[in-house]
């Protein structure tokens, strides 16, 4: 039996996310970030503060990112001055990440903005239940 699109879990999800993403996107826009350039520094962020000075791939990993696609966006973040990339003195052909002081300002508030999206964009969801449910969804 075909489903109708409004009875499709995975068309649905397609939905939302795309109409969750809209409203990410537009949040960020006056902070000059992509979603994926917040993603990726804001990850990139917090792998620093909990004392990590992570590569590309653990940036990416964390993120659930292509690391091409990583080292292309984060080339980018570089070029705005709110990453450095270090050469690995253990593995010369890897990079090192840390935010650079003006990222290390930025990250915190676009993480604000970001989750002042989601407060809203899931409200009237119990956290708990929409916790619950991504989670086993992202298993």
């Amino acid at each position: 039996m075909t489903l109708k699109p409004g009875e499709s879990p995975g068309f649905l999800l397609w939905h939302v996310t795309l109409r969750w993403q809209r409203q990410v996107v537009a949040a960020l826009a006056p902070l000059g970030l992509t979603h994926v350039q917040f993603v990726l520094l804001a990850c990139t962020w917090w792998l620093n503060e909990s004392g990590e000075h992570p590569n590309q791939l653990a940036v990416a990993t964390q993120a659930g990112t292509d690391p091409k696609m990583t080292s292309q966006v984060v080339r980018t973040l570089v070029d705005k001055g709110l990453v450095e990339r270090e050469i690995d003195p253990a593995d010369t052909r890897a990079k090192r990440l840390r935010v650079t002081p003006r990222g290390a300002e930025l990250a915190p508030r676009a993480i604000a903005v970001v989750e002042q999206v989601d407060a809203e964009f899931f409200r009237g969801v119990r956290a708990k239940d929409a916790l619950d449910l991504l989670t086993t969804l992202a298993r």
